[in-house]
């Protein structure tokens, strides 16, 4: 079979029997034909069968060496092509798994890079007192992303169908396709309405998405990216500083931060939409201020005579 055949097989495996976004699924297709193209460069067989592990080796090396990759982003592309190929051996497509002993780099675990309190304080000015053609949408879109968390593509999906204005909520359909029912800000409901008075009615119908672009069409997640990034030039940030992601930082991040009496983990991990506690546990790296003061009151010294 050809490695394209196999492909094709993988990805409905994904969307269909797994359930994954559109956006996960799009993920895997892109990693996946980036293997391709690198075999098409190299004159090498297509055929699944063909492949073998010096030919990954090769293919990380070069993702490394020449363009650039971060470990992050090969951890990715290996971890995609373990799923692959494990799902290839398991339908019998595949006799010898070609990624058996490829290991994946290891990758630092840095803290989640997030707005502070003040930062985030000034894209809100920025966002309140912007008067251009899209100041509405955009004042919504980014207001709505700091207090929900929401991951970019998951915002752009939202159809006026998901927005219950009687209740306060807003329902997402997230990451294999798992729906959670979020509570809006008090503060983003008026946001809502002002923003669904400007839009003409037939935008409006439940099937609808909420956030458009100029053109009328459903926004895409690169889209929101650009606006994004020249909101913070404008609003006097550093775009090259903070991404969207970051945004999903700084939300779990200042809601810990900022109400230690009324939220825990699991919370943040249900407002997040984290499979695994383990996931949400970097955001308590914002207790740095509650640890500093115990240690200062770790009264193990005697007073000085």
């Amino acid at each position: 079979m050809l490695l394209q055949e196999a492909i094709d097989e993988f990805l409905l495996y994904l969307e269909i029997e797994k359930n994954y976004s559109k956006n996960t699924v799009a993920g895997y297709s892109f990693d996946l034909k980036t293997f391709e193209d690198f075999l098409v460069k190299h004159h090498r067989s297509l055929e699944l069968n063909d492949i073998h592990k010096t030919l990954v080796r090769r293919f990380i090396q070069e993702q490394i060496t020449k363009e650039n990759m971060k470990p992050r982003t090969i951890h990715r592309k290996i971890s995609c092509l373990k799923s692959f190929t494990k799902y290839c051996t398991r339908e019998n497509l595949l006799m010898n798994d070609f990624m058996v002993g490829i290991e994946t780099p290891k990758i630092d675990n840095k803290l989640p890079v997030y707005m502070s309190l003040q930062e985030l304080q000034k894209l809100f000015r920025y966002l309140e007192n912007d008067t251009g053609r899209f100041a509405i949408r955009n004042h919504l879109m980014f207001k709505l992303l700091a207090t929900t968390g929401m991951r970019r593509s998951e915002l752009v999906d939202i159809t006026w169908g998901q927005l219950d204005l009687f209740n306060n909520t807003i329902r997402i359909h997230g990451k294999g396709k798992k729906e959670r029912l979020l509570p809006l800000h008090p503060m983003i409901v008026p946001l809502i309405v002002d923003y669904k008075n400007s839009l003409p009615e037939y935008l409006l119908h439940p099937s609808q998405p909420v956030f458009i672009n100029k053109n009328g069409d459903q926004l895409n997640p690169r889209g929101l990216h650009k606006i994004f990034k020249e909101t913070l030039e404008k609003a006097g940030l550093p775009p090259k500083r903070f991404s969207l992601h970051h945004l999903r930082h700084t939300f779990a991040t200042l809601l810990i931060q900022e109400n230690k009496e009324n939220v825990d983990l699991r919370i943040v991990q249900e407002l997040l939409g984290h499979e695994s506690l383990v996931t949400t546990q970097v955001y308590t790296h914002v207790d740095f201020e509650q640890k500093k003061k115990a240690i200062d009151s770790f009264n193990i010294f005697e007073a000085p005579s």
